[in-house]
């Protein structure tokens, strides 16, 4: 451990040094201020790796029968010598897989398998498994249980971020970690089994084995709330991976933060697929035909746009199957050569019958002048006009056609904040709109003529200098400055742009349009099926993971089911893979949690729990309910001052639970490393605790009670006023 720590001291002291050199290279020629940038960035990812692997930078060793000898770590790590020697194995590469897999029955070769527990750069304990019976070379570190430290790390104290679980990836994990990336691949697991932890794994692990392909697509993770991204998101960095992109729902149509709220009803409104439909019918609505003939001032005497060259030109432009604002100049130059003809044959009509006297210059003035008048771009846009996505969903809510009454009004809203449903109906806007990015083009194409003007300038003086220094040199000077001048002006141009030296992950997160190479998405069961519209359009390839439990599913839009989900995409052609171990719940409270799902469902079966606290789960009936979770906070945190505690409540009773509870943290993104959080059970989705307290149990629903009773490692207590509900009736109070 000295040998790797020293080596990982000398790499990290190598790129922070090149890292110091580059940084203040700031002035130069553009091909220097490109190699500065590039040097940056790679020293920087470099440096978080190895900031990755100071902590259980070595926690396996493998000994094989055959002789050989690897550790496993964190990240890859060799030596400084002509072989580059491997001193330590990064947990990702396919040798490492016997560390995770091999059993006693199954050896793969291995003698034997350690483990190793460090605290900081000591070691503090070395535990053997000894996988070749035969052999019989002991070294007093051998353990009788083969999981003492997977149950070590599930007994320590949370520390409101989620760990990794490098050391101690089971089998049945592993195999979901190094799945093939092709499609869709659907984990399946109840609470504490891990789902989460493993699709971020996966995530290292792709980065890992499909580098290139995927740093430059990027990877996506989508989460339920930005409590819950704040509690992954050391994970990945820990890994020594960090070109990865956290968002919640609300967060993926860039230049919109949705921080409103929408009742459930409207939520499950907004979710249903339907409402691609209604977008799509509001959309052909704002294409319209005038109620009587517009009547346009024009020079040459009035201009007359009625129903008929309307409907001609929507014809047309509906044609070409394009978006609404890519299909606008088609119905507009329909409609400009329509009046040009009203015009033609108004002024150059031959009265006695004979063919139109105006010439080709002077169709073509006329042409012009309809083209430019802002009259006739006045009753164009009337007509067909140029939309947003913002524009376009905020007079859909104002005003919901094409839906029932009953949905139409629980959608109906003028003005306020966008809100996470809003998210999926803003992109479907944008895909029926699409970007007419015509103006951006032409203001482009007239920068780059500027940056050619003034690349010729530099050339021209640069030449003259160049002349005046080689006039009287040699023929070989001749010739440098001939290869001087094979550049021109256009090359140059290109040279002076400024790349854009963002992460694939950064420019994905400003980039609607962007295809991920990989989406991985957390909570899928509750994903309405208008945002799984959304994904789909942002993963082409469909290369994804789906994590979730559908007997969790509480958003009134969720779709619940992975057929919902998938079949309108791919049908029956996505893998399905179940997690059964309850590596969080301990057995007193999967048995009680359990319960409330299985009221409803007599056929429920839970996870099966690992472990036993032989604490067994409480409740207590009280008439002042803030008054008594105050008190069973108070005696919860002297009992265990490490630890974390959630107080877990339905929305309505947080305010009068956060008065008296002064020193927990509460609100939409509650600080999960405070000792005592207040949360409603939609925000403890994912998380976990050592200790929970469950307020008014009565009031939450059956998915919703289910998710908080599981949400602790050690202890859970539950305090009522009312009635328990029926699944929690057996408690004691």
């Amino acid at each position: 451990m000295d040998l790797l720590h020293e080596r990982l001291d000398a790499l990290r002291s190598g790129a922070q040094d090149a890292l110091e050199r580059a940084l203040p290279q700031a002035e130069g020629t553009f091909q220097a201020r490109l190699e500065r940038d590039v040097m940056v960035a790679e020293q920087a990812e470099l440096l978080a790796g190895f900031e990755a692997g100071e902590h259980g930078l070595c926690f396996g060793r493998l000994a094989f029968r055959d002789g050989r000898d690897h550790h496993i770590g964190r990240i890859g790590i060799r030596r400084d010598d002509a072989d580059h020697t491997p001193l330590v194995i990064d947990w990702r590469a396919e040798v490492a897989r016997p560390f995770y897999l091999a059993t006693g029955h199954t050896p793969m070769g291995l003698r034997r398998r350690r483990h190793l527990t460090t605290e900081g750069r000591r070691v503090t304990a070395l535990h053997d498994e000894i996988l070749d019976l035969a052999d019989s070379q002991r070294t007093g570190h051998e353990g009788a249980d083969a999981d003492a430290i997977l149950l070590a790390s599930l007994d320590a104290a949370r520390t409101g971020r989620m760990h990794d679980i490098v050391q101690t990836i089971q089998a049945d994990q592993d195999r979901i970690i190094r799945a093939p990336h092709h499609g869709v691949l659907v984990v399946e697991g109840g609470p504490g089994t891990g789902k989460t932890v493993v699709a971020l794994h996966r995530a290292a692990y792709l980065l890992y084995a499909h580098r290139e392909q995927l740093a430059r697509r990027a990877v996506l993770i989508v989460g339920p709330n930005p409590a819950f991204l704040g509690y992954i998101g050391q994970v990945l960095p820990s890994l020594g991976e960090t070109g990865v992109l956290l968002a919640t729902p609300g967060e993926l149509f860039p230049g919109v933060t949705a921080t409103g709220v929408d009742a459930p009803r409207a939520a499950e409104v907004k979710g249903n697929a339907a409402m691609a439909g209604a977008l799509a019918r509001f959309v052909a609505d704002r294409q319209s035909l005038p109620e009587s003939t517009l009547v346009i001032a024009h020079d040459d005497g009035e201009l007359h746009l009625d129903a008929e060259i309307a409907a001609a030109a929507r014809q047309r432009a509906r044609a070409t199957r394009l978006p609404h604002n890519l299909a606008r100049p088609h119905f507009a130059f329909q409609v400009i050569d329509a009046l040009t003809a009203q015009l033609t044959e108004r002024i150059g009509a031959d009265p006695y019958g004979g063919p139109n006297l105006l010439g080709p210059d002077d169709l073509a003035q006329l042409g012009k002048a309809v083209a430019t008048s802002r009259e006739v771009h006045a009753a164009i846009e009337e007509l067909w006009p140029t939309l947003t996505p913002q524009r376009l969903v905020a007079d859909f809510l104002a005003d919901p056609v094409h839906l029932p009454d009953a949905d139409a009004e629980a959608i109906r809203r003028t003005g306020g904040d966008w809100t996470p449903a809003d998210v999926p109906l803003l992109d479907e806007a944008a895909e029926l709109l699409g970007d007419d990015d015509s103006a951006a083009r032409a203001a482009a194409e007239a920068e780059r003529q500027e940056r050619i003007a003034y690349a010729q300038g530099v050339l021209d003086l640069s030449y003259g200098s160049r002349t005046q220094e080689f006039e009287d040199k040699d023929d070989e000077d001749s010739e440098v400055l001939a290869a001087h001048d094979l550049i021109d002006a256009d090359r140059l141009a290109e040279r002076q742009e400024e790349a854009d030296h963002r992460s694939a992950a950064e420019r994905a997160a400003a980039d609607r349009t962007w295809a991920f190479g990989h989406i991985i998405v957390d909570e899928a069961q509750e994903l309405s099926p208008m945002l799984w519209r959304l994904l789909m359009r942002r993963c082409p390839t469909r290369s994804m993971t789906l994590v979730g439990d559908p007997a969790q599913t509480s958003e009134p839009g969720g779709c619940g089911s992975w057929e919902t989900i998938l079949a309108p995409y791919m049908e029956d052609r996505w893998e399905h893979v179940r997690l059964g171990v309850n590596y969080r719940t301990p057995t007193e409270i999967m048995t009680t949690a359990a319960e409330v799902p299985r009221a409803a469902d007599p056929s429920f079966v839970p996870p099966a729990s690992i472990r036993s606290t032989g604490v067994p789960p409480w409740a207590h009936r009280t008439d002042d309910l803030p008054a008594a979770v105050a008190e069973a906070v108070a005696r919860e945190t002297r009992r265990d001052d490490r630890g974390r505690l959630a107080v877990i409540a339905p929305p309505g009773r947080r305010a009068e639970l956060a008065a008296a509870l002064p020193a927990a943290s509460t609100g939409p993104v509650p600080d999960l490393t405070s000792p005592v959080v207040l949360l409603d059970p939609r925000q403890a989705k994912g998380l976990e605790f050592d200790a929970v307290l469950v307020a008014e149990p009565a009031e939450f629903g059956t998915s919703d009670l289910y998710v908080a009773l599981t949400r602790a490692t050690q202890r859970l207590g539950v305090l009522h006023t009312g009635a328990l509900p029926e699944g929690l009736a057996t408690l004691a109070g």
